[in-house]
């Protein structure tokens, strides 16, 4: 089995996570007066489809780019989206997930030891977040080992990569014989680390979406679908735009590319797909569900928040063609800021 092979059957058995999450009722349970069953079912039905549609299209227009100049990856205006997106990104691990994981692991329907002793959805998070930077770190240092060892070894990748790429051997400034410096061309080394980067995000993002669609199937309050109706359409819409980028800028095989934006296009539908199937025995106030989602929701806020941050906002400020344009740097500041800004407001409706 391919590693994002072994990656997608990972984030498929985080579907069936919520099936298990039962258990007794809590006194503490949600009120009941905006209860109705009637006129909640076709609104969950209509929000699988708009969900799909909105996470469809955000995660196709980055591929667009290779037909529409003005959204090649080459191109200012791919940064910008990206900006924006990563803004998302950052707003709902900070606004929207994390303050949701302390909710559940410090509710009264969890035991006073030793949910109320510790702060767990912070530690979590931060767990998440040190796990994420070296996975990011050894993944990247492998492949970049690999790289030159092939390109040590001419003739190697040809049929895969289309020619070995060529090395050049810099010595380093000064006198005497200093430190040597491989630098290996072809992009190589920069396609793996963002393959890493999309495969790692799409784990951070898909954890969250399966918590967040169950929710939505499962609740019977049509005021509160509506709301999470649009704010989830918003952010998938965007974290698609995010994701989409990546994985064109990572180089995939087709095969790959079309399934790593199917199960991000998917994953929330069938999570909401599964909260209707088991709405009527699921109880989120359950000891269990607040745990599995509490946890869940704490390590996709870690891996959120540094995939965002370093993974693209630094990457994509500290390219030199962004610092080398002031007024570029600008945009995309501003860019980042409307889009946490935009995430963050919806947050009064969901």
């Amino acid at each position: 089995m391919t590693k994002t092979g072994a990656l997608h059957l990972l984030l498929l058995t985080l579907l069936v996570l919520p099936v298990v999450a039962r258990g007794a009722d809590c006194e503490f349970s949600a009120s009941e007066e905006d209860r109705d069953k009637a006129a909640a079912r076709p609104l969950k039905i209509g929000a699988i489809f708009a969900i799909l549609v909105s996470s469809a299209t955000g995660v196709i227009i980055p591929i667009l780019g290779k037909w529409v100049p003005s959204l090649s990856a080459e191109k200012d205006t791919f940064f910008v989206i990206k900006a924006f997106a990563a803004g998302v990104i950052l707003a709902t691990a900070f606004i929207h997930i994390l303050p949701e994981s302390f909710e559940r692991l410090t509710s009264p329907c969890l035991d006073e030891h030793p949910w109320q002793e510790f702060p767990f959805a912070g530690f979590i998070a931060m767990v998440s977040a040190i796990a994420t930077l070296m996975v990011d770190t050894v993944a990247t240092s492998y492949f970049g080992r690999s790289s030159i060892r092939k390109a040590e070894r001419p003739g190697m990748g040809d049929a895969e990569q289309g020619g070995a790429p060529h090395v050049h051997v810099h010595a380093m400034h000064g006198h005497g014989h200093g430190p040597v410096a491989l630098v290996v061309d072809g992009g190589r080394d920069e396609i793996s680390r963002h393959r890493v980067i999309s495969q790692v995000l799409e784990l951070g993002i898909v954890v969250h979406s399966v918590i967040i669609g169950v929710t939505l199937g499962t609740s019977e309050s049509p005021s509160s679908i509506r709301s999470l109706l649009v704010a989830l359409c918003f952010h998938q819409f965007f974290e698609g735009i995010g994701l989409g980028g990546c994985v064109v800028q990572a180089n995939f095989r087709v095969r790959s590319m079309v399934t790593m934006m199917l199960f991000f296009a998917l994953t929330t539908p069938l999570g909401i797909a599964v909260g209707i199937g088991i709405s009527s025995t699921y109880n989120e106030n359950s000891p269990t569900a607040l745990t599995v989602e509490g946890v869940l929701d704490s390590a996709a806020a870690g891996i959120l928040v540094y995939m965002s941050l370093v993974d693209l906002l630094a990457e994509d400020f500290k390219n030199p063609r962004v610092q080398s344009n002031w007024r570029l740097q600008l945009v995309l500041s501003a860019s980042l800021l409307v889009g946490a800004g935009l995430m963050s407001l919806l947050a009064k409706w969901a």
